[in-house]
């Protein structure tokens, strides 16, 4: 209700004197001949009802609905909007559910890619260990890297997402009337954004546990000086 503009029938009336069949017509009509017409509105197709009591919410729409002298139909809005949502909610959870497996499915890619380099890069963490890197830094390394990963992705994905928003809104403002907020990430799209990064954090454990478990590498051997010639 806050963001609804009230005026009278007359009004509405006016809005919509050179509308003809849903569609603006090429003329306008001008204010002064606006002002000399009948502008008493022939027919109602809605009205907002109050009640003083919400026990009588019920009774109210029963007896509308009951009415046999007009075809009236009410409708509690709390009501039919929480059926919508009921609706509405089974494609949001699939969707939920599509996500999930999206997420699943670029954390397995990323762990087979971790994986995969691990066997080129055996010599580097042999390097690593040899010049004095404990194992907890070597796993810190590929935790590291599996968490810049998902970061970054969720950066990238965050951007698109907005810059898709932006380009589609004046479209779907023009031709739907709906206004689509962008917001920063907050609440739920925040928590999910730093589950993806957590989650992509505890994945790379495994990988990460496969580098740091390579032996040790052997220091290079120090030659042995002589004294004598």
């Amino acid at each position: 209700m806050d963001r609804t503009v009230i005026v009278s029938l007359q009004a509405m009336e006016v809005i919509h004197v050179d509308w003809q069949s849903g569609a603006k017509g090429p003329n306008t009509t001008p204010v002064k001949v606006i002002r000399q017409m009948d502008l008493q509105p022939q027919a109602i197709t809605a009205a907002l009802v109050g009640v003083e009591s919400r026990l009588q919410i019920f009774g109210l729409q029963r007896a509308i609905n009951d009415c046999s002298e007009e075809l009236l139909l009410a409708i509690l809005p709390r009501v039919a909007l929480a059926q919508l949502w009921q609706i509405v909610g089974v494609a949001e959870t699939a969707l939920v559910g599509v996500s999930f497996m999206v997420v699943v499915t670029a954390l397995m890619g990323m762990l087979a890619m971790i994986f995969a380099s691990l066997n080129e890069r055996r010599r580097e963490m042999a390097i690593g260990r040899a010049m004095g890197a404990s194992p907890i830094t070597i796993l810190g390394l590929l935790a590291c890297e599996a968490v810049l990963v998902a970061a970054i992705g969720a950066v990238v994905g965050v951007v698109l997402l907005y810059g898709a928003l932006a380009l589609a809104r004046p479209a779907i403002d023009a031709h739907f009337g709906i206004w689509l907020p962008i917001n920063p990430p907050a609440g739920p799209e925040a928590l999910a954004l730093a589950g993806v990064i957590l989650a992509a954090a505890i994945a790379s454990l495994l990988p990460a546990l496969g580098g740091r478990l390579h032996p040790r590498a052997a220091p290079a051997c120090q030659p042995a000086c002589s004294g004598h010639d």
